[in-house]
């Protein structure tokens, strides 16, 4: 067992809650302790109301987070870290709260990890504000990304539901704007479906974000390849996650790594 205990903050997708995240807890190492962050409007928040603008939720986030990215003990008594895990919207979100904690001079994350999501740099957002037309519209391009129970679709409630987070995620995104800034001093991990849709440039481009060479590792599956390929998401994420303290000293780019 590495001798830095860590707390990782997972930041969820667009349209879902935090509990997407509470399997890994029995599935990680003991010493990774998971951190579901809950968003307003969903999950255990779910009679509060929604925060549909990016640099507002992202603040939100920050100071409701600011227990746990204060460190302390661990298991054993042992220094205990924070670094951050998010899936498409949860990626972008937690790019903005490394970047807001900068901003504060605040501790930063040890580590990174982005999945399912286009640099912030390149994000394309036509799709997102077609999607918002209406909720024939929202519901369409929720069935086309897949990952979502047909038993969604089939009960009037739930699919009611859903479509509100989804919706005002979407707007969360569209809500983004991209601010050109001084590469990150976090080391950065890219997960990527090889059947997703994201081109692979516009993942490359994550690489601009960090003045530590940033790695990339490729899933079978589409854009919930992290569902799909849970175990060997899990493996990369601990690989990473263990090899912390020697990534955190500037070095040459490791097999994998961005050219």
């Amino acid at each position: 067992m590495p001798a830095m205990a860590l707390q990782l903050l997972c930041l969820p997708c667009a349209g879902a809650s935090a509990t997407m995240y509470l399997r890994w807890r029995r599935l990680l190492p003991r010493w990774i302790e998971i951190v579901p962050v809950e968003l307003p409007g969903r999950g255990s928040r779910l009679g509060e109301r929604f925060v549909e603008d990016f640099g507002t939720l992202v603040d939100r986030l920050c100071d409701e987070q600011a227990a746990a990215m204060r460190g302390g003990a661990g298991l054993a008594g042992e220094a205990r870290d924070f670094a951050f895990f998010g899936h498409s919207m949860g990626a972008l979100l937690a790019h903005g709260m490394t970047q807001r904690l900068r901003e504060r001079g605040e501790r930063l994350p040890r580590a990174l990890i982005a999945s399912g999501s286009a640099a912030p740099s390149r994000r394309d957002t036509s799709r997102l504000r077609a999607a918002l037309a209406d909720d024939a519209a929202l519901a369409a391009d929720l069935r086309r990304q897949g990952g979502t129970p047909d038993e969604v679709f089939a009960n009037a409630e739930l699919l009611r539901l859903t479509l509100d987070v989804l919706g005002a995620d979407y707007r969360v995104c569209d809500s983004f704007r991209h601010v050109p800034q001084a590469p990150l001093p976090v080391p950065l991990h890219v997960f990527a479906g090889r059947q997703d849709e994201i081109a692979p440039d516009r993942l490359a481009a994550w690489s601009l974000e960090s003045d530590v060479p940033a790695t990339l590792d490729w899933f079978d599956g589409g854009h919930f390849f992290v569902r799909q390929q849970e175990g060997a998401v899990l493996t990369a994420l601990t690989r990473h996650l263990t090899a912390l303290s020697a990534m955190c000293a500037p070095a040459r780019a490791a097999p994998g790594a961005f050219a």
